[in-house]
């Protein structure tokens, strides 16, 4: 995140007939549009691996991954409120029929696991008001996923029967994400393969 491209607050229409003629992509929150920043070598490489892995797994089954281009929304439908956040995670999976937003199809409603290559500038972003608004507006989510880009760390939050959400953290190119929502498991040495961490 960046800061807001224009400080006129825009309404949720305006946002995604802008959004869909640009050559850039942005986010949107309570009015504010966002540019995206560009990646670093290794958020780019984190992000690749992560959506092979994945996709080996996925083939065959109910679900199916979706590439950052593909917009979220979290929060009240047009015209109920110009709050709410449309954003770009890095990873989607969804199982079952994707459900999406209007006949665009570059929207989707329904996500089950949500992954997000931590940055400098949007980390405390990630793991703030990007996680409530997901949490509180996206009833089918069952995993968020942030993944630190410096070090092999990765944090689950996941989303417990009585609909609290429960997190922990896999630290170390031993251990193994396991994600049974999607029934997925992601070595971290796999997850970071050709990541050089700082002081190695």
């Amino acid at each position: 995140m960046s800061l807001p491209l224009s400080l006129p607050v825009l309404s949720i229409r305006e946002y995604l007939s802008m959004e869909r003629q640009s050559d850039f992509r942005h986010e949107f929150l309570d009015g504010f549009v966002y540019a995206m920043a560009g990646e670093s070598v290794a958020h780019g490489t984190i992000c690749f691996n992560l959506a092979g892995i994945i996709h080996a797994q996925l083939i065959g089954t109910p679900c199916r991954g979706f590439s950052p281009n593909m917009k979220v929304r979290a929060g009240e439908k047009i015209g109920a409120s110009e709050k709410g956040l449309y954003a770009y995670p890095d990873l989607m999976v969804v199982c079952g029929e994707p459900l999406f937003l209007d006949e665009q199809t570059d929207v989707l409603l329904n996500p089950t696991v949500i992954v997000e290559v931590l940055s400098p500038s949007t980390e405390k972003y990630d793991r703030g008001e990007k996680f409530e608004r997901y949490s509180t507006h996206v009833e089918t989510l069952q995993d968020y996923v942030l993944v630190s880009q410096d070090r092999p760390l990765v944090e689950v939050r996941r989303r417990q029967p009585d609909g609290a959400w429960a997190r922990s953290e896999l630290s170390g190119l031993e251990a193994t994400l396991s994600l049974p929502s999607i029934n997925c498991k992601v070595a971290l040495a796999d997850l970071y393969s050709r990541i050089n961490f700082t002081g190695e």
